[in-house]
């Protein structure tokens, strides 16, 4: 289906790169074409928002994404009045956007936004497909081709911060999770641009921090990171030295556990330089 006109940045024209793990790429095109939203549940750094782009590919599709914060208003969303040359005009937010062209969705960690907000994408989520903009007095009714996308990491929620169940129950879910060593190896190989041997050393490091988290991490080594760190050793940098800017020092400030980290790094990466 070619973009229709003024649509076309919202458009992915390159294939992202994505490597299939199990059943997500089906459940997602059947969820399409039953018109139903979807919920993605995973990690940070598992993929989730590679798969809504390779599927907003796939599928010919136009995306829209909205990563989520605390200070994310519903105007922020649906629109607000802007003052231009001299007079007021309405501006669509991304929210608005997406149900008038057709295009998918996608709230990232859906669960940061304000309470308040999420309760906007209700309607859209139900038999009702349509938007309500108070500030106009109008109901827009979703695209036909208009699809609802949702992400969030249930590990890392919060009894402030949980997605109520008036919310979850109106999606589909899909789960995700780190790939197999040998998949999560290719994925850190391909999109790292560095040998198999070194993606497959980055990959053992990720599952042994992975295996601490009940000593403090909040968070494992998610699959991006293992990229950004492949990215600084192929430009030049010393792999322990990578593993710690593009590893360790993300994922925590308490000392002791970058001690224990670096502990970490050195078993995998210093067998090598000796």
């Amino acid at each position: 289906m070619a973009p229709a006109s003024g649509n076309a940045t919202f458009y992915i024209d390159t294939e992202p790169y994505y490597l299939k793990v199990k059943n997500e790429c089906d459940l997602f095109r059947a969820a399409d074409a039953a018109g139903l939203p979807v919920m993605l549940k995973g990690p940070t750094g598992c993929g989730k928002t590679r798969f809504v782009e390779y599927m907003a590919h796939s599928l010919k599709r136009p995306l829209i994404t909205v990563a989520c914060h605390e200070d994310l208003f519903a105007s922020d969303l649906i629109g607000r009045y802007l003052l231009k040359a001299d007079e007021t005009v309405w501006m669509d937010g991304p929210l608005a956007t997406a149900v008038r062209i057709g295009a998918i969705c996608y709230l990232d960690e859906i669960v940061e936004a304000r309470k308040d907000t999420t309760v906007v994408i209700h309607p859209l989520s139900d038999n009702r497909r349509s938007l309500a903009i108070d500030k106009k007095g109008e109901v827009i009714q979703a695209h036909p081709d208009f699809r609802l996308v949702i992400s969030y990491n249930p590990g890392y929620q919060s009894v402030l911060k949980d997605m109520k169940q008036s919310t979850r129950q109106r999606f589909v879910g899909i789960e995700f999770d780190y790939p197999q060593p040998d998949q999560e190896a290719r994925i850190v190989a391909t999109e790292g641009r560095i040998a198999m041997d070194t993606a497959v050393r980055l990959v053992a490091l990720a599952r042994r921090i992975r295996n601490i988290r009940e000593h403090g991490l909040t968070e494992g080594a998610g699959t991006r990171l293992l990229i950004y760190a492949a990215r600084l050793i192929g430009n030049g940098v010393e792999p322990q030295n990578a593993c710690r800017a593009a590893v360790c020092l993300p994922l925590t400030d308490d000392t002791d556990l970058q001690e224990t980290l670096s502990d970490l790094v050195d078993d995998i990466f210093l067998p090598a330089s000796l």
